[in-house]
């Protein structure tokens, strides 16, 4: 696989993260209550940190 080929899949999975972080920020905030909405808050975080790193990696390379 060329290292454009490369770069371009994990980009798209830097944009699946920003995805899910989109979908369970908005579970936390208006659908759950409770500890899972603590949780899948956390979660939700998590992949928007991932997200823009994977993304901050493939934009410098």
């Amino acid at each position: 696989m060329s290292p454009g080929m490369l770069k371009m899949w994990i980009s798209v999975g830097g944009m699946a993260l920003m995805f899910l972080a989109i979908i369970t920020i908005y579970l936390s905030r208006y659908k759950l209550t409770g500890v899972f909405r603590f949780v899948t808050a956390i979660l939700a975080y998590l992949f928007m940190i991932a997200a823009g790193l994977t993304l901050l990696i493939v934009f410098l390379t």
